[in-house]
């Protein structure tokens, strides 16, 4: 203000006032802008939905996909260069936590985060343990099988067949399964463990020495197994194929001094009574009566997702005679957007016992305009 007073002493007391209010009016609004831009945030919390980018009124199918979309991409462990991919990790498996349990995601809702506090959010859960067996859980190794420079035994892996239909291949579904799994409990006693073989120098005299091979092993605490049962649940994407692996790390069998071997799930697409896949298309056979094969029809084919099909023909339809319907297969796998094509054989049901006269036979040749013709070939 001493400042002012000097710079405009010249100035009507007027003007000094006015310059003097401006200024106090520019401090407050600094304020209010330091406030809204740091203040707000932290008070609001993060934007779980935006963090897992789907939205409020994302389903629970909607959340989990995209979960287990981001925490593979986000994986420190996949990600060494990335030095925010530990924060970005963390902020995956928080927003998961919250909006896949329907109480804490209606308290978000109203509260945000702060409300999770009064219950007990803490993000220290495994979310990847119902996914993939853990937080290694990608098939990526993520640099848990080396202890030192020996390699730590791991249990033999597990492969079955999972069977599912052709609907859950085309919309998508989630599928639970319960494992019985051989877990290791704490016993009495101690036992031989990490048994290896290591080389030993034995003095035979002066200057004589023999070096031989000596299995060592170290004395671990005693355990036993106890079979215990886990829910896993497994995604069926849109657009799988037959013979698609699905993953679960260190769920298969395990191994007393190491760590459990993999399950893996393969899916089988089940025999469909309407149509048989092939790639990404789908293909059905239609018979229709010779009287919709001479005239045309129009029918409606319920598909995968019991949307309706129309399948329409207003010339001659011939046994053996194939139509295309453009984006009516299978979602293709990379890309769901894309899709295969519905490719229809038809068959033609003629009258079997059924007796012409003489002028019904005329008036047939009338009509079609055609003359008696046989061809004998090789149709094979």
């Amino acid at each position: 203000i001493r400042e002012i007073c000097v710079n405009i002493v010249c100035r009507s007391p007027l003007f000094l006032f006015d310059e003097v209010n401006t200024m106090v009016q520019l401090h407050k609004l600094v304020v209010l802008v330091f406030i809204v831009s740091y203040i707000l945030p932290i008070l609001a919390g993060r934007d779980f939905y935006k963090i897992l980018g789907v939205e409020r009124d994302a389903t629970l199918k909607q959340v989990k996909k995209a979960y287990r979309k981001l925490a593979i991409k986000y994986h420190p462990d996949k990600n060494k260069d990335d030095p925010n991919a530990q924060d970005k990790f963390q902020d995956i498996n928080a927003a998961y936590e919250v909006l896949s349990d329907d109480e804490k995601r209606k308290t978000y809702d109203r509260s945000g985060e702060e409300g999770l506090q009064n219950l007990g959010q803490g993000g220290g859960g495994d979310p990847f343990s119902s996914f993939f067996g853990g937080f290694d859980g990608f098939g990526f190794n993520f640099g848990s099988n080396q202890q030192g420079n020996r390699e730590i035994p791991r249990g033999g892996t597990l492969t079955m067949d999972l069977h599912v239909t052709l609907e859950e291949l085309y919309n998508g579904d989630f599928i639970e399964v319960v494992r019985s799994k051989p877990v290791s409990k704490p016993a009495s006693g101690k036992r031989k463990c990490n048994c290896r073989q290591e080389m030993k120098t034995i003095p035979l005299g002066p200057g004589q020495f023999q070096m031989i091979n000596q299995e060592v092993c170290d004395e671990c605490p005693n355990v036993r197994y106890v079979v215990e049962d886990k829910v896993l649940e497994i995604e069926v994407e849109l657009g799988m194929r037959d013979g698609h692996e699905y993953p679960f790390i260190g769920e298969g069998e395990p191994h007393i001094d190491g760590e459990p071997g993999d399950l893996k799930f393969r899916i089988r697409e089940m025999r469909h009574k309407k149509f048989r896949r092939i790639g990404d298309d789908l293909y059905a056979n239609m018979t229709i009566s010779l009287l919709d094969a001479l005239n045309g029809f129009t029918m409606h084919i319920d598909h995968l997702d019991n949307h309706k099909v129309e399948v329409k023909r207003e010339s001659v339809t011939w046994p053996g005679m194939i139509m295309r319907l453009k984006d009516e297969g299978m979602p293709n796998y990379e890309n769901n957007n894309l899709k295969g094509s519905l490719y229809i054989t038809f068959d033609v049901d003629f009258p079997k016992d059924r007796q012409f006269s003489t002028d019904d036979k005329d008036g047939i040749q009338k009509i079609l305009q055609q003359a008696s013709s046989q061809r004998v070939y090789n149709g094979l």
